[in-house]
């Protein structure tokens, strides 16, 4: 019973509000990522970079302010984010090139990459909203960042 109220707490407004900032980054991020790549001819690994660059501005205001609620002002804060968007998108993408080139073998480069970038893009998304709740935006204290009812604001 504990575990699941504890599971039941992971999945509060705090994700919904994150999703849909995750919509807005996805439609600018990807776009570039995929324009870049398919029309441009950027390399693979350039164009996740633009895609997780041009994002993570967008991110880091927008998640701090709207989704976890968070008024801390540190260069420290900064420095966890970079490190969460880093992190989770090397091995989100780290994983999913490697695994959709096996499961895509049959397929052209160009088809592999664009859906490794898709894959890379969901497992992106999951590995990221723990870090950033846990981790980047987390409070004082090492509570998560979700904006609890009765919390007062700094």
């Amino acid at each position: 019973m504990y575990a699941m109220k504890k599971l039941r707490g992971l999945f509060d407004a705090s994700m919904l509000k994150f999703l849909l900032v995750g919509v807005l980054n996805t439609l600018v991020g990807s776009g570039i990522m995929f324009l870049l790549y398919n029309l441009a001819g950027t390399p693979y690994w350039l164009s996740v970079c633009a895609n997780y660059v041009t994002g993570g501005v967008v991110s880091y205001f927008l998640n701090k302010y709207f989704t976890f609620q968070n008024r801390e002002r540190s260069w420290a804060q900064v420095a966890r984010f970079v490190l969460t968007v880093a992190v989770c998108a090397v091995i989100a993408y780290g994983v999913a090139k490697p695994l959709v080139r096996w499961a895509l073998s049959g397929f052209g480069v160009k088809v592999q990459d664009n859906a490794a970038m898709l894959v890379g893009m969901c497992l992106y998304t999951g590995l990221n909203y723990f870090g950033q709740r846990f981790f980047a935006f987390r409070r004082e204290g090492g509570e998560d960042g979700s904006q609890q009812s009765g919390d007062t604001q700094r």
